[in-house]
């Protein structure tokens, strides 16, 4: 049985937006380890599923193709961001030490 894995994309590093966060990813899991070719020096595996590589708009989309396809799978769960407010001004409160 062919393991997937789910998982939503993070943000790009590189660039402020957030264009494809919110899609969800389903991957194969690798089941042989891959090594450096002796001729090319490329990557090589003894698998071809490990190219597979699917976008999803939601994770239950995702999910339903897997069980379809009679694939196991792992689910992760999405890192939600979390924004601290900030204030200009409060860099310049005064705050009486306490001690």
């Amino acid at each position: 049985m062919t393991q997937v894995r789910i998982y939503c994309r993070s943000k790009n590093p590189m660039q402020s937006g957030r264009e494809k966060a919110g899609d969800w990813i389903l991957e194969t899991e690798r089941p042989s380890a891959q090594s450096p070719e002796p001729i090319m020096g490329w990557t090589q595996s003894g698998d071809t599923l490990n190219q597979i590589k699917m976008e999803f708009p939601s994770r239950d989309k995702a999910e339903a193709f897997a069980k379809s396809q009679g694939w196991g799978y792992t689910s992760d769960k999405p890192n939600i961001r979390r924004i601290k407010p900030r204030n200009y001004g409060d860099n310049f409160v005064y705050k009486k030490d306490e001690k």
